[in-house]
């Protein structure tokens, strides 16, 4: 049985995941609020048959590596630098290993659904086949393009570097529609007896031919593989859609003073008033609660944070910019805003011939259309430091999707 046996598990977490977006890696980005990499190490984890765990991490990552396998109560977890391609990175982890492992299991970091069976099924498989990859039949048809042996270049829209974008063939190259009963799309885990993988992948070194995963290395070297069934859920996040759609709230609230010499200005609308509201910047109350419901729903902190009234860059600057900010940060971060309601606390003046404009210029900066801002006014009954009219507040929710 495979839990009397040494057994490690390396994941390969050096990538970049340019194409994910984000501040940092994918594989460190949230999936339903959990850090990818986390969710990843907990599934094997939890499952009780590894010994070794092995994060082979890029060099400008090592120690947040290190911090999410301690969160993920993983202390001892060895963290290595990878390299510049992915063989590399696993040939480090595999050299990391202690000698006592018998068995390595490779996989993606970016993989966080991986099923305990599929983990089951390839350890019980690799024990008697001593090489195991998992995969799925493809849903789609795959059509092959092949090109003349004097033709070099590519087909139109598609450059050699370029694999994510559908390719246009025209007259010089030949298309083919492969059989799809004889295709498999490959996935990991993938694993090995230790001393074959390392035996591939020192052949692999030597003559300079990587393949395209683990498991071609082992075909390279003529030792059958074993294929077994994998999972459509068990997706390698590489692009935003991949992501299991999330949704987060968020609240904001702000209160400004009126005083005598300032501008009324509410959701970038200049309004005609004998006083104005207080404040280093424009003091735009509707705006500010709305920065702050849209930071506070994608965990980003708030805006004393991002724009701080001791920064003379801020001074006066018009809030509908620092709103445009906010929004970058929210799209680098791999969010976007469903819809926004605020609600205004003001005695007078009568705002209701403004909301129009407000919302205009919310959905504006935001990019997003203006019925999906709703801007909404009250006063309080004359109550309270609205109603005697000494400020204005704003009160402001927020949806994001990422």
């Amino acid at each position: 049985m495979y839990r009397d046996r040494t057994i490690a598990v390396i994941l390969a977490a050096a990538g970049s995941g340019t194409r994910m977006g984000g501040r940092v890696p994918k594989q460190y980005q949230l999936i339903e609020g959990i850090p990818m990499l986390i969710r990843t190490l907990v599934r094997f984890r939890d499952h009780g048959a590894f010994d070794v765990f092995c994060v082979v991490a890029d060099r400008d990552n090592l120690a947040l590596a290190k911090e999410m396998a301690d969160r993920a109560g993983l202390p001892d977890a060895l963290v290595v630098e990878g390299g510049a391609q992915r063989h590399e990175s696993v040939y480090r982890g595999l050299l990391a290993l202690p000698p006592e492992v018998e068995y390595v299991v490779i996989h993606d970091a970016a993989r966080p659904f991986v099923s305990e069976k599929i983990i089951d099924d390839t350890l019980e498989q690799v024990l008697s086949y001593n090489a195991v990859v998992v995969g799925v039949p493809p849903k789609d048809s795959v059509l092959t393009l092949r090109a003349p042996a004097d033709s070099l270049r590519a087909p139109s829209g598609l450059s050699p570097e370029t694999t994510d974008i559908p390719p246009s063939c025209d007259g010089d190259w030949a298309a083919a529609y492969l059989n799809r009963q004889e295709l498999i799309q490959v996935q990991t885990p993938q694993a090995f007896r230790r001393e074959l993988y390392l035996a591939a992948m020192e052949q692999a070194i030597e003559s300079g031919s990587f393949g395209t995963d683990d498991g071609s290395l082992i075909l390279q070297i003529g030792t059958p593989l074993r294929v077994i069934p994998g999972s459509y859920e068990n997706i390698k996040i590489t692009t935003r859609e991949d992501r299991k759609m999330e949704t987060r709230i968020g609240n904001g609230f702000d209160v400004h003073r009126l005083v005598p010499e300032r501008r009324l200005i509410l959701g970038g609308v200049e309004i005609p008033h004998e006083t104005g509201l207080l404040g280093h910047s424009d003091a735009d109350v509707l705006t500010h609660a709305v920065m702050d419901a849209l930071l506070g729903a994608a965990g980003l902190g708030d805006i004393g944070q991002h724009f701080p009234d001791s920064d003379d860059a801020y001074r006066n600057i018009s809030s509908l910019l620092l709103l445009k900010r906010v929004e970058a940060l929210l799209r680098e971060e791999g969010w976007t805003v469903e819809n926004i309601d605020a609600t205004l606390l003001c005695q007078r003046p009568k705002l209701a011939g403004y909301r129009k404009r407000m919302e205009e210029n919310l959905a504006e900066a935001l990019f997003i259309d203006p019925e999906r801002v709703s801007v909404k006014a009250t006063t309080t009954e004359k109550l309270g430091f609205v109603g005697r009219e000494e400020g204005i507040a704003c009160s402001a929710v927020c949806l994001l999707h990422g």
